[in-house]
């Protein structure tokens, strides 16, 4: 079976929308800065955006507040730059919803199970405050990395709109944003914005098979740090 090709569903989509002269409203969950430069560019042109930070599976608290704040400077200098108002939002810093989410999935390797869980969750939120703010379409940032499951994102995507057909206004969006180098240009923009970029994808799970058993902490004491 031949796979979708997710990114050109999405220029297409652009596309009418461009000789429609129609910019809906469109909700974008960023799991990063970083990974949110090559998304704006490529949606702002589009869309009227709102981004989200959600993000409770960061460890520790001082790495969420270092990538929350990256978010936060891109995006005033993207609006200065290019004369667009996208609009920021900060969601609730949970971990101990994202632990009782993946319980039991601490062994899963990266792009298995237990981040499957953590897509979902992200997607949840992003869903719920595309509702709130009357938002026409939402997705994510997730699928400009070439570590995450793009597959599984636009799976989850699909399912949550299925699941909320008769009470949700908002429509996921589907993307393959690392496609025509969209990873390696959103590195470039990274740089080019002089915002900070992790060296871990961002849960405690990774972060101890980044750093080792230096890395590990109880779920007791992780809002402690």
């Amino acid at each position: 079976m031949q796979k979708r090709n997710y990114q050109a569903e999405l220029e297409q989509l652009m596309e009418q929308l461009a000789q429609e002269g129609r910019r809906p409203t469109l909700l974008v969950h960023a799991c990063c800065g970083p990974c949110n430069t090559k998304v704006l560019d490529t949606l702002a042109k589009a869309f009227a955006i709102t981004v989200l930070f959600y993000n409770p599976n960061i460890h520790p608290r001082k790495e969420y507040d270092k990538r929350c704040k990256a978010q936060a400077d891109f995006i005033a200098a993207f609006n200065d730059r290019h004369q667009h108002d996208v609009q920021f939002v900060e969601g609730k810093y949970d971990p101990r919803r994202f632990f009782e989410a993946t319980q039991g999935l601490g062994d899963e390797p990266e792009k298995g199970k237990r981040c499957e869980v953590c897509y979902e969750l992200r997607l949840q939120e992003a869903k719920k405050f595309a509702d709130e703010l009357g938002c026409e379409y939402y997705t994510t940032s997730l699928t400009v990395s070439p570590y995450k499951n793009t597959e599984a994102v636009n799976r989850i995507g699909d399912e949550l709109d299925a699941e909320a057909l008769s009470t949700s206004q908002a429509k996921f969006l589907h993307s393959d944003f690392k496609k025509k180098n969209g990873f390696r240009e959103s590195v470039e923009l990274a740089k080019e914005y002089g915002l900070y970029r992790q060296n871990y994808c961002g849960c405690i799970y990774s972060y101890t098979s980044r750093f080792g058993a230096m890395g590990k902490l109880s779920k007791e004491n992780i809002e402690k740090n």
